[in-house]
């Protein structure tokens, strides 16, 4: 059931006319969105403080339908004002849940014109909000293909001006994962489920985790572990150093709420 109180969350033709303040062309002469949204939550625990280190909002439908049944309505036209209410949208209702912990949210590089312009949505959201803008993650992964890798840096270096952290997502999951890391310099790197599961019992998996684990320290780059299930996964990456941990075993994702997280202490 949905909290009542969620109706405090904006609408996204409530924070669309936000965009309107905007010079950026391509939010202004994009597409409207044919649809509505909302954010799931999931839990990314730090093991060695036995605390919460930050919540994912993960893309829903209106009434948490999956991700796909959102994502598979943006286009080439919509995904710039997709991509500034998903930012916004995510701080609202984490603001309403009284979300005290870092915030991660996913963002499309390609969905950005200029970084000052395509920021000052999220900004403002931040500050009406009261949410402090260093505790904003955004994610983003190789599978969106980068059409100017010489703009990514623009993007991100500008992005990082104002205090928000970058995150790699689903690293390992395709090929050239390695060489994004060289692109983006993230705060952090997100390891993808195809290289966790079975980790315990694949000592070929256990070698190339073991190796980006070391790749990333030697680089002050925090590694999480995502799509964790079972006991035996994490405590072989705990073994390796790893204490960010997200996935099942901890907590699944739920629905316009926080969600209590177990296992902690393993």
């Amino acid at each position: 059931m949905v909290n009542p109180e969620l109706s405090l969350v904006p609408s996204s033709e409530e924070i669309s006319t936000q965009l309107e303040t905007l010079t950026c062309e391509h939010c202004m002469k994009g597409d409207l969105l044919p649809f509505d949204f909302s954010f799931a939550f999931q839990p990314i625990v730090d093991i060695d403080s036995k605390t919460i280190h930050s919540h994912e909002a993960l893309v829903r439908g209106k009434n948490g339908e999956g991700a796909l049944t959102v994502l598979s309505q943006i286009t080439r036209k919509n995904r710039f004002r997709f991509d500034q209410l998903c930012r916004a949208k995510a701080i609202s209702l984490a603001t309403t849940l009284n979300l005290s912990t870092r915030l991660n949210i996913n963002f499309l590089v390609n969905a950005v014109y200029n970084p000052d312009q395509c920021i000052q949505v999220t900004l403002e959201c931040a500050r009406k909000n009261n949410f402090p803008i260093d505790r904003i993650i955004l994610e983003t992964t190789e599978e969106e293909k980068i059409e100017d890798p010489t703009f990514l840096h623009k993007v991100l270096d500008g992005y990082r001006r104002y205090g928000l952290n970058i995150a790699i997502d689903d690293f390992g999951e395709g090929y050239s994962s390695l060489n994004l890391v060289a692109q983006i310099r993230p705060e952090y790197l997100k390891i993808d489920r195809q290289l966790i599961t079975g980790i315990d019992t694949d000592p070929v998996r256990s070698r190339i985790v073991e190796a980006v684990v070391h790749l990333c320290r030697g680089l002050s780059i925090k590694v999480i572990a995502e799509g964790v299930e079972t006991l035996g996964e994490a405590r072989i990456l705990r073994d390796m150093g790893i204490s960010l941990f997200q996935g099942y075993f901890f907590a699944r994702p739920a629905f316009e709420s926080l969600p209590p997280v177990a296992n902690m202490d393993f």
